[in-house]
Parts: structure tokens; C-alpha cells; sequence
């Protein structure tokens, strides 16, 4: 129940041996600068980035891998930044390509390609550049810009150190007279275990004081973030910086706009939510922080083989291949399974090129993590799909797609769970709030963070000034359209744009988790309908990156620029709504 990095290198002295070589690997790449109008030195660049893309993956795969097994290894997080470096360095390397290859025109490269069988994998890849090229610029700018890239995301470094580095842990006193230590990490716990109301305010303020106290920097730092995506926006010849970032894979963004449009015509359904909540619970009034609390508490226990046994029976009616990709997800050497002194927290799947991917996780055999093991197995069925059907230039797929994969595993092994009587009515009634709650924070509070960015955003665009009070206010005016909660009468929640990370390192990047989740639920009523249609949900998988994602979707069965695909996860929040009361009156 250990990973075996051994699959990847055998120790850290062949590592060693493979990054020397691409040291002298990356010295090479400047040499082709000028050359790529001859055929067959476009043929031997492409060859050659074929195996630096697999060795670069590879090698930065191991270095991660190691330094999560322990964060406290000074040595591993070194080899991580050595990569960051190495791959920095890569992208200097070849700031000349895009421009040079766009040069050439799409006929003439495509000529290329057609001419031998072993370039015909980058088809896509180069439609996909040529898709961007009115946004590229010639060799000198693209290289001036990459000269940038590190300052440009200082906003994200700057957020990190204020938010982790500079944020300590603050000792409360409870009502009761008892002491106790809150940090960002168990503040959740204590939301969730604390009965007495002022006990969760208490503990609510001293975290969201932090953001409060430092209100005016946050919100330069943002603005930071901010013009760093205007500078782009306009660098590249954009009209908004919406476009900018959702452009590269053709997104079409009526896709976001019915996103958000689907979310906010839905929002009764949150506000019923809460109202069986606040009358369940006893609640004079149900507040944001109040979401922590557990309608039923399970005592179950599940062991890591019992989790791994209820997913593959929640998939056994379904095709070989697919049961046959979820066995090899999860076999021994490619989970790490347990927590230990100094690993990584919280868990993921990560995969390379041409590589079986691995999975961690810190299992502590409870029915959450039993659906944990389930969905980051689809990360890894996805991946292993990819690889197999899948060359190089298009194993990779965009984040657009990924969430897919993982969220349908959830919903067949929670259907699967209720359906079987898997467990007592104590699990059953947390099951339903577990999903429930997915629901709320991968789909609602997704979009409503979605559509602060596009507002924010909007404002800096039109060249007003971005403070502390303006990004407040959008965020209290969400709050009151989405859950009907006023957040300015809570203490610090009206800061929660300076607590979501993803705000300052992914802009324009939450909301593909909820565009992903309710095309996983669409695909899922397809095959609950009938099981055949688990051929659309293996062809996505199998394409990898092989297309944009839109027409990936597309060719699943999905129109995401029909309402309706997101309109699924409307549907599934009424049905489990139904239940949970049906439940909570056993």
C-alpha cells in the first residue's frame, strides 16, 4: 500500500542521469531556431521534442512524487525547484517555435506532417497553435513576454506567503472556558464539532481576522493578479480577459454564461437546502460557517480493500474495459495509501507521459474517503485511456475534461451505496449530505466565484479602481442572490475572495469544475438510462487531449452550449433533496 517509485527510476542516481542529459538536451533546442522551413529539420526538432516532453514529465513526476512522501525533506523540495527551473528554462528554450511554425503557414506545416507517418500526432496540436496564432507574436516579443512570466505571477506568490507563511495559528477560549488552537487547517473540524453557536462564530472570526486585518494588501494584491491579466489581455490582442483565457481550447463563453445562468436560476433549491438544515439543526438562523455540521455522524468503518471492493462492485454491470482500467488504477505499487510524518496532505492523481499514473491518498477508513478512493481512480482510468489509445502530443487532457472522470465514479458508487442498503441510516442520511454538499461547493459556490471573477475582472477592464470595499460588495451581493444570506453580518465572510487561493494562482479556472461536474451528471443519467451509453463516457476518455474539449464533450453525446447539460445537476440536487427528508423523518 506503498508507491513504488521504482516503476518511474530505480533510485535517485539514474534520476541524476537523466536530468544531466536533459541539461545538455535543452542546450540543443536553440539550434533549430531558423530551420523549421526544412523538412527534415522539422521532422528531427519534433522527434526530439517527443522525447524531451516524456523525459521532462518523467523527471519532474518523480521529484513531486518523492517530496510528497515527505515535505519535510529539504533535499526533495530542493529537486522540486531544480525542475521548476529546468522547466523554465525549457520554455526559453523554445520561445521561438510558435512563432517560427506559424510563419510557415498552416498548409505548408500541415504538408509536413501528412508527409510522415511519425509527425501525423501533432495534427492537433498544430491546428490548436494556428487556432491561436492572431494571439501570438513574433519570436522577439514571445520572448521578451516569457522574460515576464515569473514576475506576472507574483500575485500568487505574494497571496501564498501572506496566506500560509505569515498566517499562524490563533489560541481561543471557548464559552466553556476551554482553550484551543485554530489554524487554516482544523478550522473546518471545529466548525463541524462545535455545538454552541457563538463557539462557531468564534472560531469562524479568528480565521477570516486574518483577511480582515489585512484587508487593503489583499486587495492590492489581487489588483496585482488583475492588471497582470489585463496586460496579457491586451499583449495578446484580446477583447476581454474572459476571451483570453478561455480561447486557447475554443471554449465558447456562452458555455460560462449558462453556467451561470443555470446556477443562478436554480438558487431556490440551495435556499430549500438550507432551510432543511435550519430546521433539522435546531438554528435560530442558518449561516455560512454553519455548513460544517453534520445532519448524522457515521461510525462506520471502512477499510481500504472494503472501499476498493464497494467502487468495483458499483461498476460491475459495466463494460470490461472500463471495470478493466478501474483494477489497474488501483494496483499495488501505484497507491500510497496511508498517512505518515511529513506527507503530503489531501489526495490526487498524478500521471506522465507514457507512464502508469499514481495515486495518493491519506486514508482514515471513513465513507468519506471510501468515495475519495473512487474518484481519484477515475483520474487515473482516464489517464491510463489515454496512454493506451492515445501518442505523446495527446495524452494530456485539459482540466476542462478531467473532473469528468472522477466525478461520474462518485455518482455510480453513491447510487450504488443507497440503492444496496450499504450501510445504517446514520450513513445513508450522511451520504446524502456529502453529495448534497458536492453539489453546493462544486457547482453553486464554483459559479458564484465564477461570476465575482467575471466582475471583477470587468471593473479593472473599464479601468476602476479595485479595493477592498468593491470586491466586497460583489461578493455580498452573490452571497444574497445565491443562499440568500446577507455575509456582510458575519464576521470577515465578506473577505472570502482574498481566502479562495484559486483567485490569485488559476484566474477563469473554477469554473471548469462545475462545467466538468454537471457533464459527468449528464453522461451519468445516460448510462443510468441505459448501461450501453458507457461507450460515450469510455470514447472522452480515450481521446485524452486528442481535440478541444468542447468537442470532446460533443462527441460523448453533450452540447455544453445547451442549457440543459447543466440543468442535469438540478435535477440530481431535487432527487437527493427528496431523499434526505425521507431520510431525516425515519
Amino acid at each position: 500500500m506503498k508507491w513504488n517509485l521504482e516503476n518511474l527510476y530505480k533510485d535517485i542516481n539514474e534520476w541524476k542521469k537523466d536530468f544531466e542529459t536533459m541539461q545538455d538536451v535543452l542546450k540543443t533546442l536553440p539550434e533549430y531556431q531558423g530551420t523549421l522551413h526544412e523538412f527534415e529539420q522539422f521532422r528531427k526538432y519534433y522527434l526530439v521534442q517527443k522525447d524531451v516532453a516524456i523525459m521532462l514529465n518523467k523527471l519532474y513526476q518523480y521529484a513531486s512524487l518523492k517530496s510528497d512522501l515527505n515535505r519535510k525533506d529539504v533535499e526533495n523540495a530542493a529537486r522540486v525547484q531544480t525542475m521548476g527551473d529546468m522547466i523554465n528554462r525549457y520554455s526559453q528554450a523554445t520561445a521561438f517555435e510558435k512563432p517560427e511554425i506559424l510563419s510557415l503557414g498552416w498548409d505548408k506545416v500541415k504538408a509536413f506532417i501528412e508527409k510522415d507517418e511519425a509527425l501525423k500526432e501533432y495534427h492537433f496540436p498544430m491546428e490548436k497553435l494556428f487556432h491561436q496564432s492572431e494571439h501570438i507574436l513574433d519570436k522577439d516579443k514571445e520572448a521578451l513576454l516569457t522574460n515576464y512570466n515569473k514576475l506576472s505571477s507574483q500575485g500568487s506568490s505574494l497571496h501564498g506567503s501572506l496566506s500560509v507563511a505569515d498566517n499562524e495559528g490563533k489560541e481561543v477560549i471557548l464559552k466553556d472556558g476551554s482553550t484551543i488552537s485554530v489554524t487554516s487547517g482544523n478550522f473546518r473540524s471545529y466548525l463541524a464539532d462545535l455545538e454552541d453557536p457563538d463557539d462557531r462564530e468564534t472560531v469562524f472570526k479568528t480565521i477570516f481576522s486574518h483577511y480582515e486585518g489585512h484587508k487593503h494588501t489583499y486587495a492590492e494584491i489581487y489588483n496585482t493578479v488583475l492588471q497582470a491579466d489585463i496586460a496579457h489581455m491586451k499583449s495578446r490582442n484580446y477583447d476581454s480577459a474572459l476571451e483570453s483565457f478561455l480561447h486557447k481550447n475554443k471554449i465558447d463563453p456562452v458555455v460560462y454564461h449558462n453556467l451561470v445562468d443555470v446556477a443562478k436560476e436554480s438558487t431556490h433549491l440551495l435556499k430549500r437546502y438550507y432551510k432543511i438544515r435550519k430546521d433539522y439543526l435546531g438554528l435560530d438562523e442558518h449561516r455560512t460557517f454553519d455548513r460544517f455540521m453534520p445532519l448524522a455522524e457515521s461510525s462506520s468503518k471502512f477499510s481500504y480493500d472494503e472501499a476498493k471492493d464497494l467502487f468495483f462492485k458499483s461498476i460491475d454491470h459495466l463494460d470490461e474495459d472500463f471495470k478493466e482500467k478501474a483494477y489497474d488504477s488501483l494496483k499495488d505499487g501505484y497507491v500510497d495509501v496511508y498517512e505518515q510524518d511529513g506527507k503530503q496532505t489531501g489526495a490526487y492523481s498524478s500521471s506522465s507521459l507514457n507512464n502508469h499514473p499514481f495515486i495518493l491518498l491519506n486514508y482514515d477508513e471513513t465513507l468519506g474517503d471510501v468515495f475519495t478512493v473512487a474518484h481519484e481512480a477515475g483520474h487515473s482510468m482516464h489517464s491510463l485511456f489515454a496512454m493506451e489509445h492515445q501518442p505523446v502530443s495527446t495524452q494530456n487532457y485539459t482540466i476542462f475534461v478531467a473532473e469528468i472522470a472522477s466525478t461520474f465514479n462518485e455518482h455510480l458508487l453513491l447510487d450504488y451505496f443507497i440503492s444496496n442498503n450499504k450501510g445504517t441510516k446514520e450513513d445513508k442520511i450522511q451520504l446524502l449530505q456529502q453529495s448534497i454538499d458536492d453539489i453546493a461547493a462544486t457547482f453553486y459556490r464554483q459559479t458564484l466565484f465564477a461570476a465575482y471573477e467575471l466582475k471583477a475582472h470587468e471593473i479593472a477592464e473599464q479601468g476602476q479602481p479595485i479595493t477592498h470595499e468593491t470586491l466586497n460588495n460583489i461578493m455580498i451581493d452573490l452571497y444574497k442572490e445565491f443562499y440568500d444570506i446577507d455575509i456582510s453580518k458575519e464576521p470577515g465572510k465578506s473577505y472570502v475572495w482574498a481566502y479562495i487561493p484559486h483567485m490569485f494562482f488559476a484566474p477563469f479556472y473554477v469554473y471548469q469544475y462545475a462545467t466538468s461536474f454537471a457533464a459527468s451528471l449528464k453522461l451519468y443519467e445516460l448510462v443510468k438510462a441505459d448501461p450501453k451509453n458507457i461507450e460515450g463516457h469510455i470514447a472522452l476518455l480515450k481521446s485524452g487531449g486528442n481535440d478541444f474539449p468542447m468537442e470532446q464533450v460533443k462527441k460523448a453525446g453533450l452540447d455544453l452550449t445547451d442549457k440543459n447539460v447543466f440543468k442535469a445537476v438540478v435535477n440530481r440536487l431535487e432527487t437527493l433533496l427528496d431523499e434526505l427528508e425521507l431520510a431525516l423523518k425515519e
